[in-house]
């Protein structure tokens, strides 16, 4: 895709476990994701179709489900497994995200993780099955 049009989804609050402290096990936390894909979007100009570009809509609920059903204890973990799944589901070239989460450092506005994961990042992960993640809604399993 020669392209440099993005799609992009920022400030996605969802609640879910995260966290390695024994609290952070028992109680919903909001986390913040921003998400940067990439999409050329000359056809859907043309057409102004929704189904000739990528349905931010599709991605957003699907990583709602994603994120309120897994209960990972690291922000770093969370943010690769949704990179991966947004890379297999939505079959785009690169993904960049950024996973917040609000108030887990006193005097801080919020911490977390920036990363960017490319296809051939799934394709490796696939290949050697370091893949532990069941991507259906409710069936996330913590590797």
């Amino acid at each position: 895709m020669s392209s440099t049009d993005r799609i992009f989804l920022r400030g996605l609050s969802v609640e879910c476990i995260i966290g390695f402290i024994e609290w952070e096990r028992r109680i919903k936390q909001t986390v913040v994701i921003d998400i940067e894909m990439p999409v050329d979007c000359r056809n859907a100009a043309r057409t102004d179709e929704v189904a000739d570009t990528l349905d931010y809509k599709k991605v957003s609920k699907r990583i709602i489900a994603f994120v309120e059903n897994s209960k990972f204890k690291l922000v770093e973990t969370l943010a690769h497994r949704m990179a991966m799944l947004i890379l297999e589901e939505f079959r785009v070239e690169w993904v960049r995200l950024s996973v917040n989460k609000p108030g887990a450092i006193r005097g801080s506005r919020d911490v977390g993780i920036s990363l960017e994961r490319k296809r051939e990042d799934y394709e490796a992960e696939a290949a050697s099955g370091d893949i532990t993640v069941d991507f259906a809604p409710g069936s996330v399993t913590p590797g």
